[in-house]
């Protein structure tokens, strides 16, 4: 085995010998465990909101319900991605990344498994489990993909882009399998159950093919390994309760999640300047520029969850349950992805490969279409009963995923190149802080939007807004990204 020694001087060592179609063969590995993690995510993700709202909080008027419920469903997201940062610090400096996954996605199961109970606060105890597993299987998986490249192989952003592929493969099959099918026709407490049975089949195929990983990801200290991983599940354990009360009080979440940010940019610049390190101060400070965009492009697409759900139910003329476009942005995902894989070492050659900060200025730019879109269609296709054919919100869904396929898998490899190698895995949870943040500010917005009971305006006004920031912020990334593109020091 051959160490090739990157300009950090922390030498890669490559995964076992073995390839399928062009990358190494633990990525479909890992593709294969994320599969079906994301399957028991989007799962129960598409029955959320929509069955907080009917039953916890049918007591209320409609509007306020479905506020509250929206207002649940971005803390939840937010503090599923939030956790992140910690899973990784934990797998960085103590258990591993293969330890940590294989414990947080149990935790996740057992979480899974608790939302069956119809009463509020078991329902609370379950999400409040899977945030916690989530933190130490979520950024840590994704970390180990970077691992399987040498610094500098051109193959990364594409290999990242296959494994995105991964995780909205099984997102595209959950909602037709969990909501549509199951949660439709036997109530959406068993569509929790057949999420819960998914993440198991990825615990298990990961488990079972870990061979193909070789010294990826490994207990950095074998012989402590099973004293370590009881020491974190009693860590685990006794976070619930505090997952459960930031979960009871959503508002506080946003409060924890900016001081969190701060902390985390203090920490990534202290850290380079303490090192001395001046190249990786400023690609810390290129990487917490982009950590922006991502927080304003997630707050704007990650509607789809919340008030884009709401208004699939109630003013979307569609021919299937309103569950199953939650589908849509991980097909559109399936199909585009190649596309979008190909199409970058394509332009690469030609010298036309967009940087990551112009690819994440196009990425705002597409969302805001896709909600332009969406308030043109309300404007001049709504029926007398406010209802728009579905092929438009179909449409919608796909310009917003041509966003995300600039930003999501694009962020995922620019974190693993910018980071350095000893912090990769508590910036790749920085990555995931990014997404809770986002998640949190959509849930807030999607709270305004469905809390009138006005009908399709309320959602018109906050589409409109959404657009106009999309556009305006894409606009001011595309005007800074050669200065960024400095900062970063030739990382592309």
């Amino acid at each position: 085995m051959t160490a090739i020694t990157p300009p950090t001087g922390e030498p890669f060592l490559p995964p076992p010998p073995g390839e399928f179609l062009g990358h190494p063969r633990p990525l479909w590995m890992l593709f294969g465990a994320e599969f079906w993690e994301r399957f028991a995510y989007y799962g129960m993700r598409a029955l959320l909101a929509a069955y907080v709202a009917a039953t916890f909080f049918s007591h209320l008027p409609p509007g306020e319900a479905r506020a509250t419920a929206s207002l649940t469903y971005g803390a939840y997201t937010a503090l599923i991605y939030a956790t992140g940062l910690f899973g990784g610090f934990v797998a960085d400096r103590y258990l591993g990344y293969r330890p940590s996954i294989m414990l947080g996605g149990a935790f996740m199961a057992v979480g899974l498994f608790l939302l069956m109970f119809p009463e509020l606060h078991w329902f609370l105890v379950g999400l409040a489990t899977i945030v916690v597993g989530n933190g130490l299987f979520k950024p840590n998986i994704s970390t180990m993909v970077g691992k399987l490249y040498a610094p500098g192989d051109a193959r990364r952003d594409s290999g990242f882009t296959i494994f995105y592929m991964g995780i909205n493969a099984g997102g595209a099959l959950a909602p037709l399998i969990c909501g549509t099918i199951i949660g439709a026709l036997y109530g959406f407490r068993w569509g929790f159950f057949c999420a819960g049975i998914g993440m198991i089949f990825g615990l298990m195929m990961f488990h079972w093919l870990r061979g193909w990983l070789g010294h990826i990801g490994e207990a950095p200290v074998p012989a402590q390994n099973l004293a370590r991983v009881v020491k974190v599940a009693v860590g685990c354990v006794l976070c619930i309760p505090l997952a459960y009360v930031l979960l009871s009080k959503a508002d506080l979440v946003g409060y924890i999640l900016l001081l969190m940010f701060a902390v985390l940019t203090c920490y990534f610049i202290g850290a380079s300047i303490k090192s001395g390190d001046r190249v990786q101060l400023h690609r810390y400070i290129a990487m917490l520029l982009l950590f922006l965009a991502k927080i304003l492009f997630w707050g704007m697409f990650e509607q789809a969850g919340s008030s884009l759900n709401f208004f699939a139910k109630d003013h979307v003329d569609a021919p299937f349950n309103f569950t199953l476009f939650q589908s849509f942005n991980p097909v559109f995902i399936v199909l585009l992805g190649p596309v979008f894989a190909w199409l970058w070492p394509r332009l690469e050659t030609s010298d036309l490969n967009p940087s990551v900060p112009r690819k994440f200025a196009i990425a705002l730019i597409f969302v805001a279409l896709g909600f332009t879109t969406l308030v043109l269609s309300i404007d001049n296709l709504a029926d007398a009963n406010q209802r728009i054919p579905w092929l438009m919100l179909a449409l919608v869904y796909a310009l917003n995923t041509m966003g995300e396929l600039c930003l999501s898998p694009i962020g995922l490899s620019m974190v693993s190149k910018l980071a350095a190698p000893k912090e990769t895995g508590m910036a790749m949870g920085a990555w995931f802080l990014c997404s809770a943040m986002g998640n949190w500010v959509a849930g807030k917005t999607a709270s305004v939007a469905v809390a009138a009971d006005a009908g399709i305006s309320s959602y018109v006004e906050t589409y409109t807004f959404i657009a106009y920031a999309g556009f305006g912020m894409g606009a001011a990334f595309l005007v800074f990204a050669p200065f960024i593109n400095r900062l970063m020091h030739g990382v592309r």
